[in-house]
């Protein structure tokens, strides 16, 4: 389990960090639906521990080589997992076993066995939930942003309903038992929705409204981005301020036990009387670092009670967890469906939160540059009185 934690935990990291926005559905999302649909055909199928471990791993990284780009993302899959593993030797994992089933996932592999079935079932496994549409959708704007071309509704659904119906069948027992009515029913949904694409032609206000939709996808995409790519951007700088606060932190820790443990001790002696006040000074500056690097990295939460009726006014960021986390479940589940119904909202709480991030950011490298700086006076001046006291000796 400590393993398969830490897997799930580089996946979203992966994903979040290096996969480009062009993939809308082959990302951190999909990923997981395939592991708990794996998770399901382990139960179902009564796989063993042996072969579950394996079967995880590889619904973790099987589309992990998404983040290289979509052709030959299998093989990619495969050589993120092995260097993965080799941060752990000491597992017993058969890498070779989980590179097979990963490249099981290739679209015109025929399994050969239980576990290569258990890929190709859960690999599809959204064929049943009752939103295909919506994941349907994902992926068409995936492949029309990769391959710079427009598809057509009614021919996306005709392409859908012949993979479905003709091209497509669950291999496990379990699958066939409990999932293939499921997805019947979604064969049901795109034939309905493609006979209500092809009952009549398209209305002149319809094509003009398809033709504004097309001109505001490109913008639409690119906030996206926008947004995705500057979030990231401050989280990394967060992230390296909080590493150069730990330098410090370790170094003048390390000072301050040496001078406790070594050099005070020996002060007492009259020979040593004249290292007193450059021992000192370097220790009081060194507790100055530590005292002004911990205001820097210490963290804030806002203590102002959130009420429903500031939700309500939108006065309160709801995308910050120091202001959603003072709600219920109910309060928070209804806010979130508000924000994501207005667009303008929306943006809105994202451009606040944005701002906040750089606020905090703002005060952590001041309080960051004063520490370097009280750090670097404090050498310079320590190692000047040294000096001074062995000339005068």
């Amino acid at each position: 389990m400590k393993l398969l934690n830490q897997v799930e935990a580089y996946i979203f990291n992966l994903f979040k960090d290096k996969l480009s926005c062009e993939y809308m559905y082959h990302d951190y999302l999909h990923t997981l639906r395939v592991v708990t649909a794996l998770n399901e055909l382990i139960e179902g199928e009564h796989i063993s521990d042996q072969d579950a471990l394996h079967l995880r791993l590889a619904g973790w990284f099987h589309d992990s080589g998404y983040i290289h780009g979509g052709n030959g993302h299998e093989e990619k899959s495969c050589e993120l997992f092995v260097e993965f593993m080799k941060q752990y030797p000491q597992e017993e994992v058969n890498q070779q076993e989980v590179c097979r089933l990963i490249m099981a996932t290739q679209i015109h592999h025929a399994p050969t066995d239980l576990l290569e079935m258990c890929m190709k079932d859960a690999d599809y496994y959204h064929f049943t939930l009752e939103n295909y549409p919506d994941h349907c959708d994902l992926l068409k704007s995936e492949l029309e942003c990769v391959k710079n071309n427009s598809i057509s509704e009614v021919d996306w659904t005709q392409e859908n309903l012949m993979l479905l119906t003709k091209h497509h069948y669950f291999y496990t027992t379990y699958a066939k038992k409990h999932w293939q009515k499921k997805k019947e029913s979604t064969i049901f949904k795109l034939r309905e929705n493609l006979q209500k694409l092809t009952s009549g032609k398209k209305s002149k206000n319809q094509e003009i409204k398809e033709k504004r939709l097309e001109k505001l996808e490109r913008p639409e995409r690119g906030i996206e981005t926008l947004f995705r790519v500057t979030l990231r951007n401050h989280t990394q700088l967060s992230a390296i301020a909080d590493s150069k606060a730990n330098i410090l932190l370790s170094v003048n820790s390390i000072i301050i036990s040496i001078i406790l443990t070594a050099i005070i001790p020996k002060l007492d002696s009259p020979s040593n009387a004249h290292l007193i006040i450059p021992t000192f000074t370097l220790l009081i500056f060194s507790v100055a670092t530590i005292v002004i690097t911990i205001m820097a990295t210490k963290p804030k939460v806002s203590s102002a009670p959130i009420t429903k009726s500031d939700i309500q006014s939108r006065k309160a960021n709801i995308l910050f967890f120091g202001n959603f986390h003072q709600l219920g479940l109910p309060d928070f589940n209804e806010a979130m469906n508000d924000l994501m119904k207005d667009r303008d909202y929306l943006y809105d709480t994202l451009i606040k939160d944005l701002y906040s991030l750089g606020v905090v950011l703002d005060k952590k490298y001041k309080l960051l540059g004063i520490s370097y700086t009280v750090f670097m006076i404090g050498i310079i001046v320590s190692v000047t009185a040294f000096c001074i006291a062995f000339i005068r000796v």
